[in-house]
């Protein structure tokens, strides 16, 4: 007897659904944290690797982190970056008047299956320099051949890049650890963005909360959803997954099937923040 479609197979579907929908513009989702070590980055790969999966477009993800940013290697693998073409951020920004189509722009941009990337400056000398204006160049470029860009911010909101970053983004992914010092950040940068202008984009950020260390058993969950209620739209948690935590290329095939649910509900929370 086949009884259809199970409740779980129906969610999923109503997830996927909510993922494809069409867009009419371009949007962009700022993924950042107090805190580095903590899953902001491998949320960005891991969302994005969804939306790609999932939706007609291609999505995009720029690394904006002013400390060496690993968004491409762990989208690609560090091998395989290393043997690819070393574009990076800086490069764009050197010669963002010359790029004047999709084509060119593709030629400075790095491809995970349907993810296209803008990879960090590795240089240490240079990896710090990016500035409001750069990156508003950027997003501005980007977001004519884009309806989908995620942006992977450094830690912290206030150095000087995110006084770009914030004013263009639509939705806010907020990384937090798995513990309740971790929740108190998440919160506290909610509240620091709420009394600087920012009150839309905290109302409806989306809190990620996810367990790198295996630590879920051993925290008080209601303790951490108790202090991030009323401070964000949606709380999701990521379960512990060795495909995350050890920090290599993260591959979608590889992720539990717990883990790829989390990225999408965060996926179809990010694009519900775009209707």
């Amino acid at each position: 007897m086949n009884l259809g479609p199970s409740a779980k197979d129906q969610d999923d579907a109503e997830l996927e659904r909510r993922i494809a929908r069409p867009l009419s513009g371009s949007f962009n989702t700022a993924v950042l944290s107090l805190k580095g070590g903590i899953g902001k980055t491998s949320t960005t790969v891991g969302v994005g690797m969804i939306l790609a999966e999932y939706r007609g477009d291609h999505p995009c993800a720029i690394d904006a982190n002013p400390d060496s940013g690993d968004l491409a290697e762990r989208a690609l693998g560090e091998m395989l970056y290393q043997k690819v073409k070393p574009r990076t951020v800086t490069d764009i920004v050197r010669d963002i008047d010359a790029i004047t189509s999709l084509t060119a722009l593709t030629d400075y941009m790095h491809h995970a299956n349907r993810l296209h990337l803008v990879a960090g400056e590795q240089d240490p000398a240079l990896s710090d320099a990016l500035t409001a204006a750069e990156y508003s160049k950027i997003h501005h470029l980007v977001s004519q051949y884009y309806a989908v860009t995620l942006t992977d911010c450094g830690t912290g909101v206030s150095h000087p890049a995110m006084a770009g970053v914030l004013p263009r983004a639509t939705n806010l992914v907020i990384a937090s650890g798995y513990a309740v010092s971790g929740a108190k950040r998440a919160r506290n940068t909610l509240q620091w963005l709420a009394g600087h202008g920012y009150e839309n984009l905290a109302r409806n950020a989306i809190v990620v909360v996810t367990d790198k260390d295996q630590v879920s058993n051993r925290v008080d969950k209601r303790a951490i959803e108790e202090h991030l209620a009323g401070y964000c739209r949606k709380l999701i948690t990521v379960p512990h997954d060795r495909g995350v935590a050890d920090g290599d290329r993260i591959s979608l095939e590889k992720l539990s099937g717990n883990t790829r649910r989390a990225y999408k509900e965060i996926a179809a929370a990010i694009v519900d923040g775009y209707l």
